[in-house]
């Protein structure tokens, strides 16, 4: 079944045994500056058009490819990822998904193969490069063509000779045999009866030819014997001839291929900009993350949350205790245990010999690193500290851990799924997040929970978990593995009613998430000095907004 997206439809102005009309939305890779980019694809007439959105299809095309002669090749390792080519003109196409990819492939080349241009023997889909020759004798085979036409000139050269002596051997048996007719006169059409030849040949008149008659059959038949001989020879040496002619030709497509691939090489695309192939300069790759991190923000700020949505239900808050059904379950072990760990290294000093390093600071925030890289990816813990007044730690735990606030404030994500509800305080989630160009995307399926801890502290912890319907790297998303602590502890002075007014919240955010895939180490770095200030200058101010005017919640 074909993708929601995608629409094949009989075009009523095509002619009685026309093809139908193939249209539908694909990713198509611009160009450096806007990498990938939503295209509507129009497959119509032979040939393959793409517009900036079904919108304008009526405005004319802003290219096309005519699709007899176009090589459709799949990617290599991206799955959503096809390519089509004309000589040196080239569309790189992505899919959704990898069904939606597939379904595009196969009625591309089921096009093709109706149309005779069909890709599947094409040189290009066995490496496109030099094929193995088997033997040394095929090689130097490809290099005796002049003497295969030197000795193919002689023998129809020696045709030309036995034809000659044909025909002079002919024309004497045919004399021969007119003298015969000659002897006896009364031979004519409409004699029935049986003429004795062996009678006619011993006669007196025709006896002084009988020697002379064998020697010429004798040699006519000698010469007709080598005339099929020499045939024979012109055969196979024009088989041979067809053999090098085809290997010559099989060389020809394979360096014209490699001549191809070097040019497009040398042209900017997909995979020399983006993944673990990627040339550009870490400066180049940060300025790109930069600017899909500023969009990001800027579609955030433009956003207005509806009054509506400004409430907060007192029953979703974090409870107080843990959930007995929580207790009971598979996880439960692995929760408890990482959680306490988490909750007790993130109010730990960042003195000592640890290794933390301050790597930002502003005001009351302090954020520190390790540079730890495992198999060439940095995988480096983060640890931010900071002072959050006006709210409390349950309040904050509890925008950062229910689900129904959390495109509100995380503008990296793309889709959110509760895979399981395991308790009120504890679920599991499949987030993706927005692809941020040349970077590939991402996604994480990990479990949340959280707790409320000794004086006045809640924390919540996420971790990556497995789950079988959601494997990893199953899609065109490389899979995160994250362990993300949010503790947050509240205090006011002794004696006094906690409010609005006088309550501090001491913050500790720790997070280590492990990329699951190719990035700059020092690009990655940039990024986190960049971000995490950002983003958790932006979560506590979300806090403090959504509290404000509301009931204080300890």
């Amino acid at each position: 079944m074909l993708d929601e997206n995608i629409t094949v439809s009989d075009n009523s102005d095509v002619d009685e045994g026309g093809t139908a009309e193939l249209r539908g939305y694909l990713s198509k890779w611009t160009n450096y500056i806007h990498g990938w980019q939503d295209r509507f694809i129009v497959l119509k007439d032979s040939t393959l058009s793409y517009y900036k959105s079904e919108l304008e299809s009526n405005l004319g095309c802003r290219g096309a490819l005519c699709l007899k002669k176009a090589k459709v090749k799949p990617h290599e390792f991206d799955d959503c990822r096809f390519d089509v080519s004309v000589n040196d003109c080239v569309w790189y196409l992505r899919a959704s998904n990898p069904e939606e990819k597939q379904q595009w492939i196969d009625i591309l080349e089921s096009f093709k193969v109706e149309s005779g241009y069909g890709t599947s023997s094409d040189s290009s889909f066995n490496g496109g490069g030099l094929r193995r020759h088997g033997s040394v004798t095929s090689l130097q085979s490809t290099g005796s063509h002049g003497r295969t036409s030197r000795r193919l000139t002689e023998k129809i050269a020696e045709l030309d000779t036995y034809n000659e002596l044909l025909s002079k051997q002919a024309g004497q048996l045919q004399q021969y045999f007119e003298k015969c007719v000659a002897s006896c006169p009364q031979i004519n059409d409409e004699t029935v009866e049986a003429i004795d030849a062996v009678k006619l040949a011993d006669g007196v008149d025709m006896r002084i030819y009988t020697g002379e008659v064998r020697a010429t059959s004798t040699s006519f038949k000698a010469t007709c014997g080598a005339t099929l001989a020499t045939l024979q020879h012109c055969v196979e040496l024009l088989r041979r001839r067809e053999k090098q002619a085809r290997q010559a030709e099989e060389l020809y497509m394979a360096l014209k291929n490699q001549l191809t691939e070097a040019r497009l090489a040398s042209k900017p695309g997909p995979d020399h900009e983006e993944g673990p192939h990627s040339t550009l300069p870490d400066d180049e790759f940060y300025d790109a993350v930069e600017t899909g991190f500023d969009k990001m923000e800027e579609e955030r700020c433009a956003r207005v949350v509806p009054p509506a949505e400004r409430t907060r239900d007192e029953v979703e808050l974090p409870p107080p205790a843990i959930d007995n059904r929580l207790t009971v379950h598979a996880l439960w072990s692995e929760i408890d245990r990482i959680s306490k760990e988490q909750i007790q290294a993130a109010f730990e000093g960042v003195g000592g010999g640890i290794g933390w390093q301050l790597f930002a600071e502003e005001g009351d925030m302090r954020m520190y690193r390790r540079e730890v890289e495992v198999d060439g990816m940095v995988i480096d813990p983060l640890k931010a500290m900071h002072k959050v007044r006006g709210v409390s730690a349950r309040e904050m735990c509890h925008y950062f851990f229910n689900p129904r606030y959390r495109y509100e404030w995380e503008t990296t994500l793309e889709t959110m799924t509760i895979v399981e509800e395991v308790s009120s305080d504890a679920l599991v989630f499949h987030q993706t997040f927005k692809r941020i160009w040349p970077a590939s995307q991402r996604d994480a399926l990990f479990w949340s929970h959280v707790r409320a801890s000794d004086e006045n502290t809640y924390a919540v912890t996420n971790h990556s978990t497995t789950n079988a319907d959601y494997p990893p790297n199953a899609g065109a998303c490389i899979r995160l593995f994250v362990t993300v602590c949010l503790a947050c502890r509240s205090t006011w002075p002794a004696g006094e009613t906690p409010t609005r007014d006088n309550i501090i919240t001491s913050i500790a955010y720790c997070s280590t998430v492990n990329p699951g895939g190719w990035a700059p180490a020092g690009v990655l770095r940039a990024v986190y000095k960049r971000e995490y200030p950002k983003f958790l200058k932006r979560f506590t101010g979300y806090v403090v907004d959504q509290c404000r005017g509301k009931p204080l919640a300890i």
